[in-house]
C-alpha cells in the first residue's frame, strides 16, 4: 500500500516520531523504533538539518529491518535521500522566500527520487515563530511567520492547497521554546481539508492533546525523544491520543 494512502487511513489523531541521525546512534534508533511500535506510534520520520554522516541509507536500512511502520524521509538537504525508505516528504517551505527551498532543492532531488522509485508526498512546510532561533530557521535562512498571525498562516495553507499539495506541516522547529499555538492550528483546520501535521516543541502529553483538540491530525515529537525519559514521554503521548480517539467514537 502506498504510504500516503496509509497515512490517510490511519486512525486520527496519529502520532509520528522524528529521528535525527546526527543526534541518535543507529543502535539507539533501532531500539526506539521497536519501542515506538509497541506504544502505537504510526510512522517514523528520519531527517536532520545538517546530516553530518553520509551513511543515511545504511542507517535507514538497519531501522527498516526492525520496523513494521512506515519509515519516511524528512529531508533537510539533497543528500537526505535513501532508496531504503518507504517514502519522502517532498517538502515545500512555502512560508519561506528562499528560492532554494521553494524549488531549487526540489529540482536537484527529483531525478534521484525518480531513480529510486521513492514515493514523494507533496507537503507544505510552514515555519511558525517559536520564541528562539531554531535549527531549521537558521539553516533555511528563512523568516518564520509570527505566532500571532494566524491569518497569514491560513493564506499560505490555502495557496499550498490550490497548488495541489497533499498535506500541511506546521513547524515550530527542533528545540522550539514554544510549540505551534492552538489558535493557529484551529484557524488552519477551519479553512482546509488537508491533513494537518504539527511538530516542534511538543514535550508532553498535555501539549500534544491541546494540538489535537485544536484540529491537528498528526502530532510529531523529536527532541523530546532524545531525553532520558523518552520512553515515558512517548507512552504518555500515545496513550493520551488513543484515549482521545476512543472518546470521539462514543
Amino acid at each position: 500500500m502506498k504510504v500516503f494512502k496509509q497515512i490517510m487511513e490511519m486512525p486520527k489523531p496519529a502520532y509520528f516520531i522524528l529521528i535525527d541521525p546526527d543526534k541518535m546512534e543507529c543502535e539507539v534508533a533501532v531500539k526506539l523504533i521497536q519501542e515506538a511500535q509497541d506504544c502505537g506510534v504510526s510512522a517514523a520520520l528520519i531527517g536532520s538539518s545538517i546530516l553530518l554522516d553520509a551513511g543515511l541509507d545504511q542507517y535507514i536500512k538497519n531501522i527498516k529491518a526492525k520496523a513494521s511502520i512506515p519509515i519516511i524521509i524528512f529531508p533537510g538537504i539533497l543528500n537526505s535521500i535513501s532508496v531504503s525508505a518507504d517514502a519522502i516528504l517532498f517538502l515545500n517551505m512555502i512560508s519561506s522566500r528562499n528560492p532554494q527551498l521553494l524549488i531549487g532543492e526540489h529540482v536537484r532531488a527529483a531525478p534521484l527520487i525518480k531513480k529510486y522509485s521513492l514515493e514523494a508526498i507533496s507537503t507544505a512546510y510552514i515555519l511558525i515563530e517559536s520564541g528562539n532561533l531554531t535549527s531549521v530557521q537558521y539553516m533555511s535562512n528563512s523568516l518564520p511567520i509570527p505566532a500571532d498571525k494566524a491569518d497569514i498562516v491560513v493564506a499560505h495553507v490555502l495557496a499550498a492547497e490550490y497548488m495541489g499539495m497533499k498535506m500541511v506541516y506546521l513547524e515550530a522547529g527542533s528545540g522550539a521554546l514554544r510549540s505551534v499555538p492552538a489558535k493557529v492550528i484551529s484557524a488552519v483546520k477551519s479553512k482546509t481539508g488537508l491533513p494537518v501535521i504539527v511538530g516542534g516543541g511538543i514535550n508532553s502529553a498535555e501539549d500534544a492533546l491541546s494540538k489535537v483538540e485544536s484540529g491537528a491530525d498528526i502530532i510529531v515529537t523529536g527532541t523530546a525523544l532524545e531525553r532520558d525519559d523518552s520512553l515515558e514521554v512517548m507512552k504518555d503521548i500515545s496513550e493520551t491520543l488513543e484515549n482521545y480517539r476512543n472518546k470521539r467514537r462514543i
